[in-house]
């Protein structure tokens, strides 16, 4: 299905119109869970970022394929710029349907006996949509989460999904875009460019250190760490198209 309004964003691209797309995808989606999704709608891309109802979100998987791997556990924090609402948090140890690698639980570490008696995706896919509809996700690269996602409910229900979301890493980038292609200067003296990994961004704004890769813990930093960001180089009337995809 061609999106109205789905393409690539530069720094003078139109933002999307994730209103129309959620409106058509509304109409089309078959599974009732889905167009439930999509019939709550999102905010309009003028919104300014201090009225946007925000949902942190992170995916723990077997790999990092998302054709050959598969979710094993997901973490969700709702937030806005001004609090973080921890109590309305969840999280969720899933059975992969992949196999477990060392590498993954070496990762995660989330084991095989963690995975023995929990849920399918699919089981907790309805409450999982509940808790996105209406709500901007938040993430730190959004490739995984938003390639897991999609591809999980294209296994289970046979259809795609689609989001908005506001990448953290993504705004690290666009701040530090000169200093991530050092010069022979730079590479003369051993000078490294500017890392825009999750821990490494939240040490620049002064934000502790916490466990990594639980997806609960990463959901909760990746919310601060948004929060840090906007607070430093944004508005909070910024317009949430300007800093979506």
């Amino acid at each position: 299905m061609k999106l109205l309004g789905v393409r690539r964003k530069t720094a003078l691209a139109v933002p999307a119109d994730w209103q129309s797309i959620f409106a058509q995808l509304g109409h089309s989606a078959k599974d009732p869970c889905l167009a439930a999704f999509y019939q709550a709608g999102v905010v309009a891309a003028d919104t300014p970022l201090e009225e946007v109802p925000l949902v942190a979100l992170d995916v723990e998987t077997t790999g990092l394929d998302c054709n050959g791997h598969s979710i094993v556990s997901l973490g969700l924090v709702p937030f806005n710029l001004a609090r973080i609402r921890c109590s309305q948090a969840l999280y969720w140890v899933v059975k992969p349907v992949s196999e477990l690698s060392s590498e993954s639980v070496t990762f995660h570490h989330i084991t095989h006996s963690d995975i023995r008696d929990a849920p399918r995706l699919t089981t907790i896919l309805g409450e999982l949509l509940t808790a996105m509809a209406g709500k901007v996700m938040v993430v730190h690269y959004r490739t995984i989460e938003r390639s897991f996602l999609d591809q999980a409910v294209r296994q289970h229900l046979g259809e795609a999904l689609h989001f908005p979301v506001i990448d953290t890493m993504q705004l690290e980038a666009r701040l530090h875009r000169s200093q991530r292609q050092p010069g022979w200067l730079d590479r003369l003296f051993g000078r490294q460019p500017t890392s825009i990994r999750l821990a490494d961004s939240r040490l620049r704004y002064g934000l502790p250190l916490y466990q990594a890769h639980h997806a609960l813990t990463d959901a909760l930093a990746t919310a601060e760490l948004l929060q840090a960001q906007i607070a430093t180089h944004y508005s909070v009337t910024t317009p949430i198209g300007e800093l979506w995809s």
